[in-house]
């Protein structure tokens, strides 16, 4: 579904990813761990095409077609979605334009239902400040599922006191691969990978390790890392 190979990616004149391979099946569930600054959410913004994230070098193919120079409208219309880890808000846009937005989507309101948000008291509200990032957040969920994609590209969410459970964020991914979707994770939480088939971990840009999920978590918590500084997990 998705091939990354030898990724590099620059910024201010500094090198966020070092040559980065990584892959995701069909209908699979990949976790990518890493601590804050590690890269993650960097690689995620690159493959959706973001502008001002353009590799320097390598390729990313999604179901072998290769992504090099697609802009991110494009590459949604090939089928992948990213929830990004500070919903955005659209100043008057309702609940129910938004969820609406994916041509031969899901109805807004199953899945306003399926991330626990009642469809009478959401789709006529506007998405903009009067929501909490919790709502906003769920809302972007429900949307990922309401556009029906091929890839998902979920970073998880800071911690809130409205957030979404880490169960809530796993029943959504579980829906998305029972609907025949692939899901790369994007988590700083290391018993969040156990949901996947495999996982990933990132650290100063690099991928350091890959393969079974419970390997990759006792990895991840045994290195303690909080904020990466690209030297801990490399050894």
């Amino acid at each position: 579904m998705l091939e990354i190979e030898q990724l590099r990616y620059r910024a201010d004149g500094k090198t966020i990813l070092h040559g980065v391979d990584l892959s995701v099946g069909e209908n699979e569930i990949h976790a990518l761990l890493g601590a804050n600054g590690s890269g993650k959410t960097t690689l995620a913004r690159v493959v959706m095409g973001c502008a001002g994230y353009t590799a320097v070098a390598g390729r990313v193919r999604f179901r072998g077609r290769d992504l090099a120079g697609m802009p991110m409208h494009e590459r949604a219309r090939l089928g992948i979605t990213m929830a990004w880890q500070e919903p955005a808000r659209f100043e008057g846009l309702t609940v129910a334009c938004f969820l609406s937005l994916g041509r031969d989507g899901a109805a807004p309101a199953d899945c306003l239902t399926r991330v626990g948000l009642d469809p009478d008291a959401f789709l006529g509200r506007a998405l903009d400040k009067t929501l909490s990032g919790g709502e906003r957040k769920r809302i972007e969920l429900a949307a990922v599922l309401a556009l029906q994609p091929r890839l998902a590209l979920l970073d998880e969410p800071a911690a809130g006191i409205d957030m979404p459970s880490l169960e809530e964020i796993g029943n959504v991914i579980l829906e998305l691969k029972r609907a025949g979707a692939s899901v790369l994770l994007i988590t700083h939480v290391d018993s969040v990978a156990r949901i996947a088939g495999r996982a990933s971990c990132l650290c100063g840009g690099r991928i350091v390790f890959s393969g079974d999920p419970a390997a990759a978590a006792e990895r991840y918590r045994r290195r303690g890392c909080v904020t990466c500084d690209g030297v801990r997990c490399a050894t």
